[in-house]
């Protein structure tokens, strides 16, 4: 027989676990009873935090922006936000404030509500310097500071991302108009553009720095140039590459505008925007091994189909929207900003193709009286290009000095332009300003040559003759293809959104203003510097699509796309490169009526130029965000990613 202080202690024990048991059913039961019942420190609470992650990992069908805050400087036009950057670890934003010679230091723990936490100054470099690029990684900001005279030598700095110290400064090539890490951290890059001195008299060559930061103590400079391309300027021009600086070498005139780094960190991309052209670099032997023509694209053609033609408006004085087709008229991509992401295990440049002209001293009067050495520009309107009577009635005005020189006037070739009234001596109505007279295009190409790719003569009336004194296009080029584009590694086109931008923008289907309540086609193709300004820039680059930046949100890849004059980010899905989806159209410029500088805190947003994706894991927010500096408001706009998922 059991003892009875053995049966107490059975009984004891057996209601312990019977207690047990029901407090495991009770967690259970809350379970199950639906929002509300929790306790804090219940199981449920962890199961929430875990669903919390799962959802932001989790890859959205699409997305869309909204405005939650906004830092401005209170300067108009004066790019006193360009450039961002950003560091998780102290949750600031870094802003290149080219008006102040500096970076501004923004908190953005409450990114609804970013304040000025500092500055870092670059006068104790040297007086006078510029900034034109930051970039973070790690705890490390790298800035491109370029000299006060921007053909002599400048200076990549790095400092500390929590202290803002000044760690070191070291010596690079001119003008470091970009600058970024590798994704492994063991290198900084810095494309030096070396553009020349307004008269020409000073030429740099373009190059990339690569700074090996592996050893703060002790950085390696490498030079990764084009010296070894100028004996092939013949088969670079013949290929596509725009080589025409006055008396440049292959080096000189190449122009290093923006680097992107491949996900291991083997090849750079650089573009050369003035060029027309993309090189590849082998980071581990700091060597340009490729220069890739970007080509043209002709207007109109084959695919009409909506977001998929070639068409544009080419006029700012017709007084409407008029996106048509205009065959002979070729775009020039000249990319700006350039981005890169993987697929499929291959590499895919991302380019925002705002398109852009040589034109150095404008302001020099003695260069349009005809003294060619005193500047060179390349841009000319086609009515002033093509005219029966010459170039002399511009002379002195308007008319490039390097043209002037070369002939005494232009025609267009009737059997390409008839569709618009040119004859054999005579442009007709292509000159007028509803059709293409006010297009801004380059006289440095288009027009006929030999096999020696000297200029074949014609005479006024439109016959070919060696001692006549007109040259003869065949094709017009303008500036920029208005659009975005993907390109694969060996700088093969892949993907481009064609007119897309401004299909969009004219339709019905777009909302601007950061409520998304002001049609965008009362506003088509406006300026960033004006107030009312309905299609000002058609003749010129249209929206000009001028910065780009990319997000990994789940399994999907995104591009966002800063439209420079007419504002705001165009959204895209280019998970499969080959076949990039719209996604979103966001533009934070609230008043469009009023003159932005003389109602400035009205205006929101103008002119964006640089973009940072931040991702939901090293956002304050713990939601991916994307902020924007734009050059023209000075202000720093920062936008949710919004997820949405399919139901």
């Amino acid at each position: 027989m059991m003892p009875s202080w053995l049966r107490l202690l059975m009984v004891l024990f057996l209601a312990t676990l019977l207690v047990a048991c029901g407090s495991d059913d009770d967690d259970n039961d809350t379970e199950d009873d639906g929002p509300g019942t929790e306790q804090p420190g219940d199981d449920d609470d962890t199961d929430d935090d875990d669903d919390s992650d799962d959802d932001q990992n989790t890859t959205p069908s699409s997305v869309s922006l909204s405005l939650i805050g906004r830092y401005a400087t209170g300067q108009f036009d004066e790019s006193a936000a360009e450039i961002t950057a950003f560091h998780a670890g102290s949750q600031r934003a870094f802003v290149v404030n080219a008006q102040a010679g500096a970076v501004d230091v923004l908190d953005l723990s409450d990114p609804a509500s970013p304040t000025k936490a500092g500055t870092i100054e670059t006068t104790e470099i040297e007086e006078g310097s510029v900034v034109n690029s930051v970039a973070v990684h790690g705890d490390l900001i790298a800035i491109a500071v370029q000299a006060p005279v921007k053909t002599d030598t400048g200076y990549v700095a790095l400092h500390n991302a929590e202290s803002l110290e000044l760690i070191t400064l070291v010596e690079v090539g001119a003008q470091p108009d970009m600058v970024t890490f590798t994704p492994d951290g063991e290198y900084v890059l810095a494309a030096n553009e070396g553009e020349p001195s307004d008269d020409y008299s000073v030429d740099p060559e373009g190059s990339v720095s690569i700074l090996t930061i592996t050893d703060l103590d002790d950085i390696q400079v490498r030079t990764a140039g084009f010296q070894s391309f100028n004996e092939r300027q013949a088969e670079l021009k013949a290929e596509g590459v725009r080589i025409f600086g006055p008396n440049a070498s292959v080096a000189q005139d190449l122009e290093p505008e923006y680097i992107t780094v491949s996900e291991d960190s083997g090849l750079a991309f650089v573009s050369l925007q003035e060029n027309n052209a993309l090189a590849r670099i082998d980071l581990a032997s700091a060597t340009v091994t490729d220069v890739f023509p970007l080509g043209y694209r002709e207007s109109g053609l084959e695919d009409l189909t909506y977001g998929g033609s070639r068409a544009f408006d080419a006029s700012d004085d017709d007084g409407e929207i008029n996106i048509q087709n205009w065959p002979g008229v070729w775009g020039t991509y000249h990319p700006d900003a350039i981005a890169s992401y993987s697929a499929g295990g291959q590499t895919y440049v991302v380019t925002a193709n705002e398109g852009d002209a040589r034109a150095w001293s404008e302001d020099t009067q003695e260069y349009w009286d005809g003294d060619t050495t005193k500047g060179f520009v390349e841009e000319i309107r086609v009515k002033h290009l093509v005219h029966a009577d010459g170039f002399e009635r511009r002379v002195g005005d308007d008319m490039p000095a390097h043209l002037a020189a070369m002939a005494s006037g232009a025609l267009l070739n009737p059997e390409t332009f008839g569709y618009c009234g040119a004859t054999a001596g005579d442009p007709g109505d292509c000159r007028e300003d509803e059709n293409l007279g006010r297009l801004n295009v380059t006289w440095t190409q288009g027009y006929r040559v030999d096999d020696a790719g000297e200029p074949v003569m014609f005479n006024a009336q439109g016959i070919e003759d060696p001692e006549g004194d007109r040259l003869m296009y065949d094709r017009l080029y303008a500036f920029g293809t208005r659009d975005f584009a993907i390109w694969n590694a060996e700088g093969e086109l892949v993907w481009e959104s064609r007119d897309g931008f401004e299909q969009y923008i004219a339709s019905d289907d777009c909302m601007a203003g950061s409520e998304r309540d002001i049609p965008c086609a009362d506003y088509f193709n406006s300026g960033h510097d004006d107030g009312d300004d309905f299609d000002s820039r058609s003749d010129a680059k249209g929206p000009e699509p001028e910065g780009v930046s990319i997000g990994h949100i789940g399994e999907k890849v995104f591009a966002f796309i800063n439209l420079e004059r007419m504002g705001g980010i165009m959204v895209y899905d280019v998970t499969d490169p080959a076949d990039a989806q719209f996604v979103d159209y966001y533009n934070s410029r609230d008043n469009w009526v009023d003159n932005p500088e003389e109602n400035l805190e009205a205006a929101g947003d103008l002119g964006p130029e640089g973009s940072t994706f931040i991702s939901a894991e090293d956002s304050p927010s713990g939601e991916p965000l994307l902020i924007v500096g734009n050059e023209v408001s000075g202000t720093t706009a920062v936008y949710r990613i919004n997820l949405e998922f399919e139901e």
